[in-house]
């Protein structure tokens, strides 16, 4: 018993978890680490029923009790418990019924295989530019479809015959086994795996589907991306997926949306970010510059006395809003004034001479407070030591 980890620590709950947390953390871990998910996978097993134990016993209020009062040795009978448990033949339908459903797409609202049934959604992607994002567009796909069978119209079977009962399963498409675990005999559920869960044995395949119901071609489906779709989200199309079961709706295609990198601009949610570059005497004087957005060029008149990383808004030039494209967020530009390289000789010397009158930065070269280097500074007065004192003290008398 020294061995075993802690019950609460198996579920990954606290000590104080309420039972509605302990039943969720379970079927986590249940459908994570079910036999039926991983066929032959040793340690999967032993997670599952050390899962299993432990929410026997955290479920059960007097059970937890007991285990909070005395750990493991509650049902060893070698501690101070009452005496330990008995889990032989323990009821465990209701721990797993809602669990085996999801597995199988029913729990306890279980339908029967001769119902119609969805099918499954397809998921495939598709790469766009930056301003197709911003402003949609119309993409064309192209996606190998399952459609049904015009020979045997989806049952697979040669004309003439039909579909006989599976005999294992009796038309479920599910069987029960049992299993031996810590509790006793446990019943689980998997699909048949003479019929595959549909329920049906074919013994005279169509010729054309080969018992598959369905005939798979290349078809091109035209994609409506939306405005202001980001990377990474998807567009669904209603009833492109895989065909229904027993005249069940077709399910659905998902389109995940890829979108390129632009080269200068970047996007956060609804707005645009991007940088502009200025002159030297633009950011003194001011001036017209001409800035790239997803709308096109526009002009913008800089202040005069611009500082670098000076951040201004265009308003309304950003991403429009997924549910009303009418409504736009705002790309914001970061100013930075661009220090001029390669000066010719009247360049230099008339910006020698710009800065002659703007403050000559140029022979300020360790001053202090705007003063010039030929200054004096005052130097700082030696401080006086002990022998300096007792000397000032004897020239005084």
């Amino acid at each position: 018993m020294a061995d075993k980890r802690d019950y609460y620590e198996v579920l990954g709950v606290s000590k104080t978890a309420s039972d509605d947390e302990i039943k969720k953390a379970f079927r986590t871990l249940a459908k994570k680490y079910h036999p039926d998910m991983h066929p032959g996978d040793k340690e999967c097993e032993e997670k599952f029923k050390e899962a299993q134990e432990a929410y026997a016993v955290l479920s059960d209020a007097e059970k937890r009790k007991q285990y909070d009062q005395f750990g493991h040795a509650a049902f060893d009978g070698t501690g101070g418990g009452a005496g330990g448990f008995d889990f032989s033949g323990m009821d465990m339908g209701d721990i797993f019924g809602d669990i085996f459903g999801d597995f199988f797409g029913g729990g306890s609202r279980r339908r029967t295989n001769d119902g119609p049934m969805k099918g499954s959604n397809l998921r495939t992607s598709v790469r766009i530019t930056f301003e197709e994002a911003i402003f949609g567009c119309e993409k064309e796909i192209e996606m190998v479809l399952k459609d049904e069978c015009h020979t045997c119209h989806g049952t697979g079977a040669k004309p003439g015959t039909t579909p006989e009962t599976c005999p294992k399963c009796g038309g479920k498409g599910k069987v029960v086994f049992t299993q031996q675990s810590f509790f006793g005999t446990v019943q689980n559920v998997q699909t048949c795996p003479d019929c595959g869960g549909s329920g049906k044995i074919i013994k005279d395949k169509c010729p054309d589907c080969r018992g598959t119901g369905y005939i798979a071609s290349k078809k091109k489906i035209q994609v409506s991306i939306p405005a202001g779709i980001d990377n990474g989200q998807s567009v669904r199309i209603r009833e492109k997926g895989e065909p229904g079961i027993n005249g069940g709706p077709r399910g659905d295609l998902l389109v995940e949306v890829v979108v390129s990198r632009h080269p200068t601009l970047q996007r956060q949610d609804m707005n645009i970010y991007s940088t502009a570059q200025i002159s030297f005497a633009q950011a003194a004087l001011g001036g017209e510059i001409r800035i790239h957005t997803v709308d096109g060029d526009v002009l913008y008149e800089v202040k005069p006395g611009t500082q670098t990383n000076t951040r201004i808004r265009l308003k309304g030039k950003g991403v429009p809003s997924l549910r009303n494209k009418s409504v736009r967020g705002d790309h914001y530009v970061d100013l930075v004034v661009q220090t001029p390289t390669g000066l010719s000789a009247d360049a230099k010397e008339a910006l020698r001479q710009f800065d002659a009158l703007t403050g000559d930065s140029l022979n300020r070269t360790g001053a202090q407070d705007g003063a010039g280097s030929s200054d004096k500074q005052e130097k700082p007065k030696k401080k006086k030591g002990f022998m300096d004192k007792i000397k000032e003290s004897l020239d005084d008398i």
